[in-house]
């Protein structure tokens, strides 16, 4: 009974906004202009994204001119927080009309799935590099296991010193990205079959089906038979947001989403180009350059997510986050095996040197944050220390 209460109230919470909103905010786009008025941001990213690809990466290669090249660079960065902001929008407004998880879990599955297209293209184009998918995939898991969740409750326990959310929920986040990092990411460094952190052909079939079939349940627990166990908890006291979006039908925010997603790959990928050629005038790690996309990427879920902290949903911001970096471990790595096997690529899983220990110190702090119901500014910060520690290892590993 207090599954069912808990949901109906959520359901009156979203009640009470739809109605406290005005007919102009409700109305759906009645033309054109009013289309134009409202997602204005889409066409500057489509255009934006359309230059960059006629003109090739000649236009974001160019060093000889290094203001050009500065100008480029913030034109890029711009247009992929822009569309982000665009993403954020249209998600919440899906989360209110859907209801949780389902809202959530449209923006994740939505960035993940143009993730793994985007690391499946750059492993079928150029050079083999066995480590990309294993690289990103880390800076995935670190910033937002991290970065992100310590960023969300370090401003929502200053806002609301402590913070409430469903322990069934993230336990079964938390168990599942555990069991898959460490038979993905782990494992590999202490299998005897092949030569360096690397599985044999059976034991990659193995983990491909294990992963599907893994996020596969996750997907059936969270949407049907446990759906309770991802919504807010009954103490907490979500904050009024500050202001409402245009509402519309299901159908025309759920393309929307996707057509601003597509424009944040398509500029981050570009994005990654002067990026790279930045890193090696002034000698920087390469990893910094994978994890500085890898962030961008993560732009749309980083500031759903802590929007949602400081709106005091923090059950809503670990949906995001830890759903994220559940999609990327749980869809990536099948996707990068299945690449690896048809094209005879090889593909390096295993996390080496100081890397091993901070992802299972990671998942560690994780679990103790995430064990008692409740949070504060000290896991917050706590996670921080470890994202901080990410970035060191890069520069001095």
């Amino acid at each position: 009974m207090s599954e069912i209460r808990r949901e109906d109230c959520v359901k009156r919470i979203a009640l009470h906004k739809l109605e406290t909103m005005t007919e102009s905010e409700t109305a759906p786009v009645t033309g054109f202009a009013a289309f134009i008025r409202s997602e204005y941001p889409l066409f500057v990213g489509l255009v934006t994204a359309a230059i960059f690809l006629a003109l090739g990466n000649q236009a974001v290669e160019d060093v000889s001119h290094p203001y050009a090249m500065a100008a480029v660079f913030v034109w890029l960065f711009v247009g992929v927080l822009w569309s982000a902001i665009s993403v954020v929008r249209h998600a919440d407004c899906l989360a209110l009309k859907c209801g949780e998880p389902y809202g959530t879990l449209i923006l994740t599955l939505s960035a993940i799935t143009i993730e793994v297209m985007m690391i499946s293209a750059a492993m079928l184009h150029g050079a083999n590099n066995p480590t990309l998918a294993r690289d990103m995939m880390f800076a995935v898991l670190m910033i937002a296991l991290n970065g992100l969740v310590g960023l969300s409750l370090l401003l929502g326990g200053l806002r609301y010193h402590e913070q409430h959310y469903n322990i069934q929920g993230t336990s079964a986040y938390l168990n599942t990205i555990m069991a898959l990092s460490v038979l993905g990411l782990v494992l590999p460094n202490y299998t005897t079959s092949m030569s360096g952190p690397r599985f044999s052909a059976v034991q990659e079939l193995f983990l491909v089906v294990t992963s599907l079939s893994f996020y596969a349940i996750f997907l059936l627990i969270q949407t049907r038979r446990h759906r309770q166990y991802f919504l807010e908890s009954q103490e907490v006291t979500m904050a009024a947001d500050s202001g409402h979006h245009p509402m519309h039908s299901t159908i025309y925010h759920t393309v929307m989403l996707f057509l601003y997603l597509i424009v944040v790959i398509v500029l981050a990928e570009k994005f990654a180009i002067p990026l790279d050629n930045a890193i090696e005038r002034f000698g920087m790690p390469q990893a910094f350059g994978g994890a500085i996309v890898a962030g961008l990427v993560l732009a749309p879920e980083a500031l759903s997510g802590i929007n949602a902290a400081m709106r005091n949903q923090l059950q809503r911001s670990v949906n995001i986050l830890q759903g994220s970096v559940l999609a990327s471990i749980g869809l990536t790595i099948p996707a990068v095996l299945i690449i690896g096997l048809v094209t005879k690529r090889s593909v390096t899983l295993g996390i080496e040197g100081g890397n091993l220990p901070l992802l299972l110190l990671t998942l560690a702090v994780s679990v103790v944050t995430f064990g008692s119901g409740r949070t504060s500014v000290l896991q917050g910060c706590i996670h921080l220390l470890l994202f901080a520690v990410f970035f060191l290892l890069i520069f001095a590993p």
